[in-house]
């Protein structure tokens, strides 16, 4: 687990399913308000770990890839508050996010996940954890956690805590 500057983590995953259990661990810590980037080439992993930060989170329906909606909205019983699952990789631009609301996702009451980010950088927020998903193998992935913020890096030093006990 090689710390590269505090709020950057570098990890190494050997499954889709560590991958998916590295996303329910972040799942666990996240809160309203929160913007969670995953950036990668296709088949990197996005989706999986997506998939696990629903199941940590407490999403009522499983997290899949909203390619063809763009956005998914999930729900959790216990506070009925929403989480938005967004794939950017068809826009191109501001425009385009405007034209899916991103201004109202992102000031809404849940957290937000962003599929391809790179796509629509410049309209997200600078404050943020970015999650770069490399493949290095067929079954081996590369995960790379960039927080800006201090609220992101908080959350990332509870994730590392929760994840490798330090």
């Amino acid at each position: 687990m090689p710390i590269l500057r505090d709020g950057e983590l570098d990890i190494i995953t050997h499954s889709a399913e560590q991958t998916r259990r590295l996303g329910m661990r972040l799942g666990k810590l996240l809160q309203a308000g929160d913007v969670i980037c995953l950036a990668g080439d296709m088949g990197a992993g996005k989706t999986v770990f997506s998939a696990g930060i629903g199941v940590g989170w407490g999403a009522v329906t499983p997290l899949t890839s909203p390619t063809f909606n763009l956005v998914h909205v999930h729900t959790r019983e216990k506070d009925n508050q929403r989480l938005h699952h967004l794939d950017c990789y068809r826009l191109r631009g501001p425009a385009d996010a405007e034209s899916i609301g991103l201004d109202d996702i992102l000031n809404g009451q849940g957290p937000v996940i962003v599929e391809w980010p790179e796509h629509i950088e410049n309209v997200l927020p600078r404050q943020r954890l970015w999650i770069e998903l490399r493949i290095l193998e067929p079954t081996r992935r590369n995960l790379i956690f960039d927080a800006t913020g201090e609220r992101y890096q908080e959350l990332l030093r509870k994730f590392r805590q929760s994840t490798f006990g330090v």
